[in-house]
Parts: C-alpha cells; structure tokens; sequence
C-alpha cells in the first residue's frame, strides 16, 4: 500500500476537475483530499447558512503524497494535495470523455476525470475570465467580492445572461471549445460547475488558482501571472487555433492581455471587455489601443449586446 495511506483513519478520496486535451495527451487534473466537500442549498436558505456551507468548502485537509494511477500510468499528489497525470490519448474523439482514476493502495472504487478534446472542425477558442465576465460578483472590489462569494449559493449567484449567449454563439453548437480562467480558488471548482450548469452556460475545463502559502507571499502579483500563464498554456495545447479572450476591466485584463498578445505570436484574434463597476480607464483604453496595433480585434462596452455581429463584420469565423 502506498506509504501515504498507512495509518489514516479515512482513506483519502479524489475529487477530479474538468481536463484538457493536447495534440496527443489527455490531461487529468485533481486533488486528493481526506473527504469531498459538497453543498446543496435549499431554495429558501438565508445568507448566513450560504456563509456556513460556502466556508465548508475551504476546510479542507489536502493529502501530499499519495500515487494515483490512470491507464497505468501515476503521478504524486503534491504538498497541497494536486494531482497533474498525462496519459496518451487513445484515439478519443471530440466532446467530453471520463478517465478512470484511482489511488494506488486505496479501497474505493475508480473516479471518472472529467476532460474535452476539441472538435477536428473547430475554427475559433474561447478563453473567458468567470468573475464580472460570466458572472456577476464584484471582484473588482474586495469587500464586495467577498460578500458575494461568501453568502451566494448555487441557487442565487446571478450568471450574465448575454453572456450566456454570446457563449452559446461562440461555442457554435460544440464545434468551438470553451476554457474559463480565475483566480478563484480550486476549492470553487464544484460549486462554479454548479452555478454555470444552473444557467445553461457552456461548460469548459476551469483553470482555478491555489491559495497556498507562495501564492499569498506573491501579493497581487499572483492574480496576473496566474491567469496569463494559464492562459498561455491553453494556447500552447491548441496551437492550431486561433482564440477571442473575454474579461472585464475590473481586475486588470486589459494588461494581462495585452501581455499575451505580445508573447502569443498572433494567436489571439480578439478581446472582449465588459466595463466592470466603471467606465473605462486611461491604462484599459491604452493597452486596447496597443492589441488593436497587433492587430487584434478589441471591444469594450457596458455589456455584449451586438459583440456577436462585431466579431462577424471583423471577419472573425465562428
């Protein structure tokens, strides 16, 4: 039996998030917790017991080291309990696949890992910021993003509904994968998958961010080199796509951005920017000003009413 399984009073569990798919690798990505962490809000439950079941899901006690096994191939969970596993893709098709996984040593029966590979016809990516983008929150403010994140539940966090169908536009009836970046924490991975489906909004592998103690040691910092460097590594797995970047002006995208349009060799061919609790600033209308330089298509407005016909008239197939 695994070393990191001896002497616990629970077997560790895993709890799989929505994968990705490279030219010729699956990527299963998860963690290895001591129990698996799930809400369920009644419809008429109030804002405190919202706090009560949000909190639950940060209380987690991560389990490093523990092997996990998928088509005969492992990988180790880390020190906060991640786990990153490539396997060879074994001539999947389009659309989404479950990976059977399982800790080495453990008891409990294989957990399906979640992961989509592109379509063969798929003409544009989509990358999409979730806060203020998809979904109405308030990051661009501290207070009020914590308020929101903390006393919503799955049942009244309010999802953008032209956002809803600009994305069902875009996603062009599954020809078109869908890849959503935050900064939210892992710990919301379930609950996000929850809010998008409750909506109707497309589902897409989550790019989420680890609030270890590096991170915190990193400030503000962290927010930009995570979503650009996740980012970067989805263009990286779909090399022969072009992407449209969606954000909001609240939490810097512009320049985050713009950072990947200088470094993505002319991979991205637009950005669309909601306007996020404030017109649009100096720094956000330089940095547009800069992408459209690149040639990059670049829209900014209150909402994404009419983004659609922008991005046809700008030549930019769906």
């Amino acid at each position: 039996m695994d070393a990191a399984l001896r002497n616990r009073d629970a077997s560790p569990v895993l709890d799989g998030y929505r994968g990705f798919a490279t030219p010729d690798r699956l990527i299963l990505r998860g963690r290895v917790l001591t129990a698996s962490r799930r809400t369920a809000p009644l419809p008429d439950q109030g804002k405190y017991a919202n706090l009560r079941q949000m909190l639950s899901l940060f209380l987690t006690d991560e389990v490093a080291g523990v092997t996990v096994q998928a088509r005969g191939l492992t990988a180790v969970s880390d020190g906060e309990g991640y786990v990153w596993l490539e396997v060879p893709r074994e001539g999947e098709g389009p659309g989404w696949h479950q990976v059977e996984t399982v800790i080495v040593g453990g008891q409990d029966p294989p957990v399906p890992f979640p992961v989509m590979v592109p379509s063969r016809e798929a003409r544009l990516g989509i990358i999409s910021d979730i806060d203020d983008t998809m979904m109405k929150t308030g990051a661009y403010s501290l207070p009020r993003n914590l308020w929101t994140t903390f006393t919503g539940s799955a049942l009244t966090r309010k999802v953008f509904p032209d956002a809803v169908v600009l994305m069902d536009h875009l996603h062009a009836h599954g020809r078109n994968p869908v890849f959503y970046v935050s900064s939210s924490p892992w710990n919301l991975h379930y609950f996000l998958d929850k809010v998008f489906a409750r909506a109707g909004l497309v589902a897409g592998p989550m790019f989420l961010r680890d609030f270890g103690v590096g991170t915190a040691a990193k400030g503000g910092n962290a927010h930009a080199e995570h979503k650009g460097a996740a980012i970067e590594r989805i263009l990286a797995a779909n090399p022969d796509l072009p992407f449209v970047l969606l954000g909001d002006t609240g939490q810097h995208d512009a320049e985050i951005y713009h950072r990947v349009c200088e470094r993505a060799g002319g991979q991205v061919a637009g950005v669309i920017l909601r306007e996020a609790g404030r017109s649009l600033g100096e720094e956000e209308r330089q940095k547009m000003a800069a992408m459209r330089n690149m040639g990059v298509f670049v829209h900014g407005g209150a909402d994404f009413t009419g983004v659609a016909e922008a991005l046809d008239r700008a030549g930019i197939a769906v």
